[in-house]
């Protein structure tokens, strides 16, 4: 064989060589790929997050949700017990408090979207002499759970279940969709 000629088993071992290395930037380059989209989700996920609060807003007579997240919350279900008994809406929630069911204005959470940062009255009493014993009595008696999603529909349950505990958030692959007498519609 002549000195300057290559061989076809030489050529042929290049090939192969060439075609595993291709194989191997091509197999990086989708591990970088799929990577980086995770990474992205993440971001998304987290722009979009919300957080609901429940508070008593004394100073206002008033009980409010917040969304302390910074993404939207779209409310799928709400579920208000006094004494583990579901409640329909705030007139049966006062009328199971012996409470006089006129002197306050309500908003409706039910199906509802919170943006970040809003903040949205459940109830305020403009009878002011109510409230306080209003409020002792939801502390003392009464559970609520709501059930909200981001905009990517990744689920959370806010749930102030038992009294003086504090609330959870947890999330969920979904809300539950609740019977017509377990549904707080107001």
């Amino acid at each position: 064989m002549a000195r300057g000629l290559s061989s076809p088993a030489r050529e042929r071992s290049w090939d192969a060589l060439a075609a595993v290395v291709a194989a191997l930037i091509g197999l990086m380059a989708l591990l970088v790929s799929g990577y980086t989209a995770y990474v992205q989700r993440q971001q998304v996920r987290a722009q979009v997050w919300p957080y609901l609060l429940v508070g008593n807003f004394d100073t206002e007579f008033a009980i409010k949700i917040l969304n302390k997240g910074v993404g939207p919350a779209i409310v799928r279900s709400v579920r208000m017990t006094i004494d583990g008994t579901p409640q329909p809406d705030w007139r049966h929630v006062l009328e199971a408090l012996n409470l006089p069911t006129t002197g306050h204005q309500i908003s409706t959470l039910d199906s509802n979207v919170l943006s970040a940062g809003e903040t949205l009255t459940m109830i305020k009493f403009t009878d002011i002499a109510a409230y306080p014993g209003f409020r002792d009595a939801v502390k003392q008696r009464a559970s609520t759970q709501i059930c909200f999603c981001s905009t990517l529909g990744e689920c959370w349950l806010y749930d102030e279940h038992a009294p003086g505990q504090k609330a959870t958030q947890d999330a969920v692959p979904q809300c539950p969709r609740l019977p017509a007498g377990e549904a707080f519609t107001d």
